[in-house]
């Protein structure tokens, strides 16, 4: 049986995957804490080992540039959110989604939710993506295949951010 909206979202999904991949390649701890200005959203570690990500209370570009830990939470979390949301219990908060602390397990964390999200995914039909029975976060009531191009586009912008902040990094590291 042939499933082409579910086939076309995971084509989608492929394409943002190889330029995340691309951008956590060579992505070292130091880069990841790094701030590429004297603001910006960043991770601090607390007492107890854990490494929380600030939380913005707005959106605006007087924020600063996020820190390469910081964008690299913010991929875990909408992931691991989404993942908790529609094929679990939805309890998960982000209070509970702390960053991994190395630049080896952001990539060893984001390539499980990688592979957890295209397993899920591969299993649905075109009728489940039309369904609503999923959509739980981070919007409700629309079509599951909506969410699921959602998570692609989110997965494409955070790439591009991480693209972005490492060759800032690496041209201010050289000069």
């Amino acid at each position: 049986m042939t499933h082409p909206v579910r086939d076309t979202l995971l084509g989608q999904l492929d394409i943002a995957w190889a330029l995340t991949q691309y951008h956590l390649e060579g992505l070292t701890t130091e880069e990841c804490l790094r701030r590429p200005g004297r603001v910006g959203l960043h991770v601090q570690q607390g007492a107890d080992g854990h490494w929380r990500a600030d939380w913005p209370e707005h959106e605006g570009y007087d924020l600063g540039p996020a820190s390469v830990a910081w964008l690299t939470w913010h991929l875990g979390f909408w992931w691991s959110m989404v993942l908790n949301h529609s094929f679990a219990d939805a309890t998960l908060t982000k209070e509970a989604v702390y960053w991994p602390g190395t630049a080896d397990g952001v990539r060893e964390w984001v390539h499980r939710l990688h592979g957890e999200w295209r397993a899920h995914i591969e299993r649905l039909g075109d009728e489940d993506l039309r369904s609503t029975e999923r959509t739980r976060w981070p919007l409700q009531g629309k079509p599951f295949g909506d969410i699921v191009a959602w998570a692609s586009l989110e997965l494409m912008k955070n790439a591009a951010e991480l693209g972005y902040a490492r060759f800032v990094l690496a041209v201010s590291k050289a000069s």
